[in-house]
């Protein structure tokens, strides 16, 4: 978060700092979103070194996303709807 922690007040604004947000890409009648490729390159890659430790060796997470597989979800959605 650097040198100015009070600045993230939200997981959105954290997201947002990393570039982890939603933002809309449709077209037509489809209703999609894709990641921001903005953001602290930094905190998006420390960010995914979370997210790849806790999809291998975190109990929880590892659930979440065999839930997220059964139902039909592409690895990638797993990682970061909630």
């Amino acid at each position: 978060m650097g040198d100015n922690p009070e600045r993230i007040r939200s997981e959105a604004a954290l997201a947002k700092l990393c570039g982890a947000c939603p933002i809309p890409a449709s077209s037509g009648k489809t209703s999609r979103h894709r990641l921001n490729r903005g953001g602290h390159r930094q905190a998006n890659a420390a960010l995914h070194r979370i997210i790849v430790v806790r999809t291998r060796f975190h109990e929880p997470t590892i659930t979440y996303v065999a839930r997220r597989t059964a139902e039909g979800t592409k690895k990638i959605e797993n990682k970061w709807t909630a």
